[in-house]
């Protein structure tokens, strides 16, 4: 068998588990609220301490 090869044997008849009682609950840890952030630096300085981060990053 080469890379990205299967054994089409191994595709057939299997058994799936169809039980939807037992389905994943997407809400399980859905949460409601709010957050606020308040900064003393302007969207400059912050503009300007991402860029250093990201040459930092690019230098590594």
């Amino acid at each position: 068998m080469g890379f990205g090869s299967y054994d089409e044997s191994e595709q057939k008849n299997q058994e799936m588990n169809t039980d939807d009682t037992q389905g994943v609950n997407v809400h399980e840890n859905e949460h409601e609220g709010e957050l606020t952030f308040e900064s003393q630096a302007s969207t400059d300085d912050l503009v300007d301490q991402l860029q250093a981060i990201k040459s930092t990053v690019d230098d590594e």
